[in-house]
């Protein structure tokens, strides 16, 4: 999709508050309800917006733990990778995991209650991962600035 000027200032303000009515949308961004109803349903029909979400606050729900492991695994054969991928997803604890380039296979971003939980959670889980070679643990001692949102205007200026 090529970004259109209307559709990044919809998907701005959808990401700073996706529970504006279709009015109050269409009044930030300067069109008329009509037109700003179908450009956002155009916008999810083809997956654009995939889904809207509430923004919580980890620690606030008692998750204090933010870490990111670095996995190394044995075999980069597909059967491999993808048996690991799949026991990641099922894993309620990793919030996100990359395939990535570099020094290491994978990168899964975590959260867990406390240090202890996150221990138990890294040898008794993560550890015995199939095909896990090699993992190192940062863990996350300020948020200098998490993740709110995509900067959407790059799409049209790059």
């Amino acid at each position: 999709m090529k970004a259109q000027r209307n559709d990044i200032l919809l998907l701005s303000e959808l990401q700073n508050d996706a529970r504006l009515t279709n009015q109050q949308l269409a009044e930030r961004v300067a069109m008329s309800a009509t037109p700003c109803w179908r450009r956002v349903k155009q916008l999810e029909e083809s997956g654009v917006i995939s889904g809207y979400h509430a923004r919580v606050d980890r620690e606030k729900l008692g998750l204090g733990i933010l870490a990111f492991i670095r996995v190394k695994i044995d075999s980069h054969n597909e059967q491999q990778a993808g048996r690991f991928e799949s026991e990641v997803r099922q894993l309620r604890q990793v919030i996100a995991c990359y395939a990535t380039g570099g020094s290491a296979d994978f990168l899964l971003q975590v959260v867990c209650r406390d240090l202890e939980a996150y221990s138990d959670f890294a040898m008794k889980v993560v550890r015995r991962l199939p095909g896990i070679k090699e993992m190192e643990t940062m863990f996350v001692l300020k948020e200098i600035k998490p993740l709110s949102g995509l900067p959407v205007d790059l799409a049209l200026n790059g």
